[in-house]
């Protein structure tokens, strides 16, 4: 599996996914569909962030979850 794509693991994850960041919608996270990059872009446009901040906030959680894998 490689980093852009979760696969089956998604489905597990995804409510972990909506807990850390409440404010992706549902429509949000069709988007998303496991892809980090799309992630990223989502926690960008709903809570006014930076690319780099994003991308810090996704690896901090990635880190707080190994069990998840992308």
């Amino acid at each position: 599996m490689n980093r852009d794509e979760t696969g089956g693991n998604w489905k597990q994850f995804k409510g972990k996914v909506k807990e850390k960041w409440g404010k992706l919608t549902d429509d949000d996270m069709t988007v998303i569909e496991g892809k980090r990059d799309q992630l990223v872009g989502k926690i960008q446009e709903r809570y006014g962030y930076a690319k780099d901040e994003a991308e810090k906030e996704v690896s901090t959680w990635e880190t707080q979850n190994k069990d998840y894998r992308w």
